[in-house]
């Protein structure tokens, strides 16, 4: 185990090095996090040997998110973002809604085998974007500043408005557990996730 926190930190450090660069190209931190987990993983060389079952990947995954968040966050244009406050309102309560609608309607016609609730799961998990995915736009300058810092906190709070909807879903297709268990689990889960977010 500390062999592989050893690679991994050895590999944070190399990427810190290195990141400058490397995100003005076409190249950035995702596409090159999962290249090294490729390269190094059961797939490649086999040095690191994590297991998807383990607590601790668990844990450095929600950590890893945390800080990736928190460096989002405290790079955002507050001042541009009250002066265009009606684009990420459109983007979360009219874009996002669609999109789910959307991708139920879309997974409906694909997968024959999945019920209308497995769909709609589905489509609440696949619905959020991620903003590493797209920070190609979000910190490209020649991209007009309201519309980065928009983007920008549209990805940072969609994530929280799908839960409900994935939670309502899940209740759903989970009524077999009873409606006190899940009504704890949700609680519990919503509670956890606020107080981790605010620390």
């Amino acid at each position: 185990m500390y062999g592989t926190v050893a690679v991994l930190a050895a590999i944070v450090f190399c990427y810190s090095v290195i990141a400058d660069r490397l995100e003005r190209t076409v190249f950035g931190g995702a596409i090159a996090f999962t290249a090294i987990g490729l390269a190094l993983g059961t797939s490649g060389i086999g040095a690191l040997q994590l297991s998807l079952n383990t607590d601790t990947l668990g844990t450095l995954a929600e950590l890893t998110l945390a800080l990736l968040l928190f460096v989002d966050a405290s790079t955002a244009d507050l001042r541009e973002l009250v002066r265009s406050a009606q684009l990420p309102k459109r983007l979360l309560l009219i874009g996002l809604p669609l999109t789910i609608i959307f991708g139920v309607l879309t997974g409906s016609m694909l997968f024959d085998t999945l019920t209308l609730v497995e769909i709609a799961l589905l489509a609440t998990i696949l619905a959020p974007t991620d903003a590493a995915l797209g920070k190609a736009v979000v910190s490209d300058k020649n991209v007009p500043n309201r519309i980065r810092t928009s983007l920008n906190f549209e990805s940072g709070l969609n994530d929280g408005i799908c839960v409900p909807i994935f939670l309502a879903f899940l209740a759903f297709a989970t009524n077999a557990a009873g409606e006190s268990l899940f009504t704890e689990i949700a609680i519990h889960l919503i509670v956890e996730e606020v107080g981790i977010g605010a620390v």
